[in-house]
């Protein structure tokens, strides 16, 4: 069974290209607009990874991790933050957070996929 993916951007150009680069790998993808739709979503659908960027409306990458991490039936979620480049606090304040990995953008997609195939391993 495909593994499910759960991509949370408000970048609409970011969500296309991941959108498109994940089911060519093979993965079913969901897609959230917003921290507040993401954090349905996860619940909803019960993704194994989540592509989670930092900068978002509603509630912010971190506060999303947070509720995730912090809820005992969806903390087994996989939490893979997307994060500017050089901002190196929001990468601490992600993993303190409970995320699993995070990759700063501008990323290759070579990267990101292998990134997600790890993580999908449980390496």
């Amino acid at each position: 069974m495909a593994s499910k993916i759960l991509i949370a951007d408000d970048e609409q150009n970011i969500v296309i290209s991941l959108e498109f680069l994940m089911k060519r790998e093979g993965f079913e993808v969901v897609i959230a607009q917003d921290g507040e739709e993401a954090i349905e979503r996860i619940r909803s659908e019960l993704p194994d990874l989540v592509l989670l960027d930092v900068m978002m409306p509603k509630k912010s990458g971190f506060e999303v991790c947070q509720e995730i991490k912090g809820d005992p039936e969806l903390q087994s979620v996989r939490i893979l933050m997307l994060t500017a480049k050089g901002r190196d606090t929001e990468v601490a304040k992600g993993l303190a957070l409970g995320a699993d990995a995070y990759m700063t953008k501008p990323f290759s997609t070579k990267e990101l996929v292998a990134k997600v195939r790890s993580m999908l391993s449980g390496e």
